[in-house]
């Protein structure tokens, strides 16, 4: 980092200890504090300790009383601050009542460049377009964790995506709470354009996009995914649920048949784009029928795969003024439900591969199976076998022939004469 600290293997031989934290599941904030509580006793050592990101912004100075062990508090809107607020911790020695804060509210117009973000895969790098949300689901508290919608000019992010490339990655993610919200502050470029300008930096192969949120998908991005060969043919755009009235109740801005025609848009493209989704059940008055309307809008769209969650109030929602009547067996039995039904749409989906050449980025291989795994650019989890003695180098790019389906994943084997394989 610019302060001069570096990474640790172990929380041990760290003299500082931040502790990034999330507030969108169940029990975060519980689940939090026990583990300040457990890095209690390092305390003796001289160690200092920072809480970051929604948790800390949520519960801000509260998080002193509670752990009173903990000398640095910085919000997620505040990341860009954590270098300064690092040097005070680090010229001010921490004494009874002197700690570092970083809490900005939601308004702030000050967007966190990722020059310090960690880069842990070695061929997928990802870069934030857009932070904070604007939208106000009645079950979410990202938009008052992480404060309005702010987006970075597209020439930083084509800058970055440049860096990365010269780092040697090949794929890039573009990231954001609603990724395609994305509003250039310079009023260059569209997320469209965005989009196809990033897929034309020399030496990305691969260009992904997450997470989109319906209300702003529009046809432009179809057609920039069928006129642009490196961008990924996937895209993940979460419904949450299948009824107008509890699309209403969640505050989702839009309707069952808004939803639906812009996933007609996204099947009518030239190539074949899979979906991904999320789906909550048991939100608060979600009937019997209105779940039978979740299931038969997953028969409709046909998802690749769906992310499933069961409805839990959390802290500072306004979902949390209506009466959470479900048990939550309740909730579980139509989890379950919802689960198995797309272990059926999504087994149906994967097996139209069989038979087909993809191309794959090569992840690694499980040895103790004699597979290699890869990722399509639909996102699907590929396993293939190749010869014996062939080595295929993580992140290079392979053609496989698909030979067998499941509804998670494929299985293939390396195709003869790849001139991928390097």
């Amino acid at each position: 980092m610019q302060q001069g600290y570096r990474q640790v293997p172990t929380v041990e031989e760290a003299g500082l200890v931040l502790y990034n934290t999330c507030s969108i599941r169940d029990k975060a904030e519980q689940k939090v504090f026990n583990r300040l509580n457990d890095y209690k006793k390092l305390r003796k050592q001289g160690k200092k300790f920072g809480v970051l990101g929604c948790v800390a912004q949520q519960e801000g100075e509260k998080i002193f009383e509670k752990a009173p062990h903990v000398d640095l508090v910085c919000g997620s809107a505040s990341y860009r601050n954590l270098p300064q607020m690092l040097v005070q911790l680090e010229n001010a020695p921490i004494e009874e009542g002197k700690r570092v804060t970083g809490l900005d509210d939601r308004m702030t117009d000050e967007c966190f460049e990722t020059e310090f973000t960690a880069r842990t895969n070695p061929h997928r790098g990802y870069i934030t377009i857009i932070e904070g949300c604007d939208k106000f689901c009645a079950y979410c508290v990202v938009p008052y964790t992480r404060g309005k919608e702010r987006s970075r000019t597209s020439a930083s992010v084509l800058d970055e995506a440049r860096q990365l490339v010269d780092l040697g990655y090949t794929e890039i993610q573009l990231l954001g709470q609603n990724v395609n919200s994305y509003r250039d502050p310079s009023g260059n470029k569209t997320f469209a354009e965005l989009l196809a300008t990033v897929a034309t930096v020399e030496g990305i192969r691969r260009v992904r996009f997450t997470t989109s949120h319906p209300r702003d998908f529009g046809r432009d991005i179809v057609e920039v995914i069928d006129a642009t060969p490196a961008l990924c043919d996937h895209v993940h755009l979460p419904v949450q649920s299948g009824s107008t009235r509890v699309l209403d109740a969640m505050s989702r801005l839009y309707t069952r048949d808004e939803y639906l025609e812009r996933i007609s848009w996204i099947q009518a493209a030239k190539r074949d784009i899979s979906l991904t989704s999320d789906l909550i059940v048991g939100f608060p008055g979600e009937t019997e029928k209105e779940l039978e309307e979740t299931l038969s809008l997953m028969d409709l769209v046909g998802y690749d795969s769906v992310f499933t969650f069961k409805y839990s109030p959390r802290p500072n929602t306004p979902a949390l003024a209506l009466e959470d009547a479900i048990p939550d067996a309740e909730k579980a039995r139509r989890l379950a439900v919802v689960n198995d039904r797309q272990k059926v749409i999504g087994a149906a989906r994967n097996r139209r591969h069989v038979g087909q050449l993809l191309e794959v980025m090569v992840e690694g291989k499980n040895e103790a199976r004699g597979q290699w795994v890869a990722r399509t650019s639909q996102i699907k989890v590929m396993n293939f076998t190749a010869p014996a003695g062939v080595q295929l180098a993580t992140g290079s790019y392979v053609n496989v022939l698909v030979t067998g389906s499941f509804p998670n994943s494929l299985v293939g084997e390396l195709a003869c004469g790849s001139d991928l394989v390097g």
